[in-house]
């Protein structure tokens, strides 16, 4: 594995409650975060920052991605903990920040709001499912 792991939604807010330096990062884009939400970081002081993976709404890699990461302190040594939409760009995002030797970096398995459900919508699973804290931006 070219990362730290994967951590469910409860895994990752354990570790960002009780390591007082990991950070969470939502890699997903400006609308994702605007329509359907944000993890509220308000609990774990404001350790949490958004950078896209891919920026919106070209859906090309975000090149300010690395820079992005060390604006919001994102550091070697520092845990950080990626988010996306249902697991999958995090884990993108998670092995980029340990070829940039920043880390250890973590993905967060089902996201925000997982994958589609029979019904044909998310959020039966991931972060929002498990009842951690999140606002709308």
């Amino acid at each position: 594995m070219s990362y730290a792991g994967d951590l469910t939604p409860q895994q990752a807010w354990d570790l960002l409650t009780s390591d007082g330096e990991a950070v969470l990062v939502d890699v997903r884009t400006d609308a994702e975060w605007r329509y359907v939400g944000i993890p509220d970081s308000a609990p774990i002081d404001g350790r949490a920052a958004l950078v896209e993976w891919v920026s919106y709404p070209s859906g090309r890699p975000n090149p300010q991605f690395l820079k992005q990461l060390a604006e919001a302190g994102v550091t070697a040594g520092r845990p950080v903990v990626f988010l996306c939409r249902s697991g999958v760009r995090s884990v993108a995002a998670a092995q980029a920040a340990t070829a940039a030797g920043l880390g250890p970096a973590y993905n967060v398995l089902e996201g925000f709001e997982g994958d589609v459900g029979p019904d044909g919508h998310r959020g039966h699973s991931g972060w929002r499912a498990a009842g951690l804290p999140w606002r709308q931006a």
